[in-house]
């Protein structure tokens, strides 16, 4: 599975070939370092620790730091590890671009999304609430939140007011609109967990869906399909 990581750096918007108008993010993907490539034979499973970002060495603690130089790279403010077939195509202090990726194909995509901080039953679990006349007196309360007799406790998992956001959050199935190499860019349809300048993890999407074409494509696939068809049955019938 190819991956790597990246910044998402705002929304914007597009217009495809059929003139439809297209919500897009935009992502700054990589460049990014191989820092550690984990085998079978060492460590039980095949992986490869991928680096983002610059750091200071002065922000870096020293045994973060002494792998970095034995990788031959920076310090990297952002690093994860990504599942992989084969490491066989991989090294230490390898670079990894845009490029891995290529416009239509799909995407799973992990961050962290905004905190929003101790929030109510209503906001938080979409709660609708009491009556709002003004003899009611019950507007956005909790209310009961269980059956004395029966239990004698709060069911684990009882929707309550509490902290919401910034959960580790996967969008799967994105569509990459453009790859830009040379501003190590993607351009993602739809949205993306996280506020800008939030760290991603871009990978490989697991549930794959079939690369889009566009409708003009698909109407001269199908006239040309049509045609033969017809010249077929000429064909035919002349015997």
């Amino acid at each position: 599975m190819k991956g790597i990581l990246g910044k998402k750096i705002g929304m914007t918007h597009i217009y495809d070939q059929s003139g439809r108008h297209v919500p897009a993010t935009v992502i700054e993907a990589g460049p990014c370092f191989i820092v550690q490539v984990k085998t079978t034979e060492t460590d039980g499973y095949k992986a490869i620790q991928l680096g983002y970002g610059v750091r200071r060495e002065s922000l870096t603690n020293k045994p973060e730091l002494a792998r970095f130089k034995k990788a031959g790279v920076a310090p990297q403010r952002f690093v994860r590890e990504l599942r992989v077939d084969d490491v066989a195509n991989y090294k230490i202090g390898q670079k990894i671009e845009a490029d891995v990726f290529a416009t239509g194909e799909y995407v799973d995509i992990t961050g962290i999304s905004i905190g929003r901080g101790f929030q109510g039953g209503m906001k938080r679990w979409g709660w609708s609430g009491g009556d709002s006349g003004h003899g009611s007196m019950f507007h956005r309360q909790p209310g009961s939140i269980q059956s004395g007799p029966r239990l004698s406790r709060v069911t684990k998992g009882k929707h309550m007011p509490g902290h919401m956001g910034h959960e580790k959050k996967t969008i799967q199935n994105l569509e990459l609109l453009r790859v830009d190499k040379d501003n190590n860019m993607l351009l993602v349809k739809g949205a993306v967990p996280g506020h800008k300048n939030g760290f991603l993890i871009i990978k490989e999407a697991k549930k794959k869906k079939k690369a889009h074409k566009a409708p003009e494509a698909q109407h001269a696939q199908a006239g040309k399909a049509k045609k033969e068809t017809k010249r077929d049955a000429k064909a035919e019938a002349k015997k």
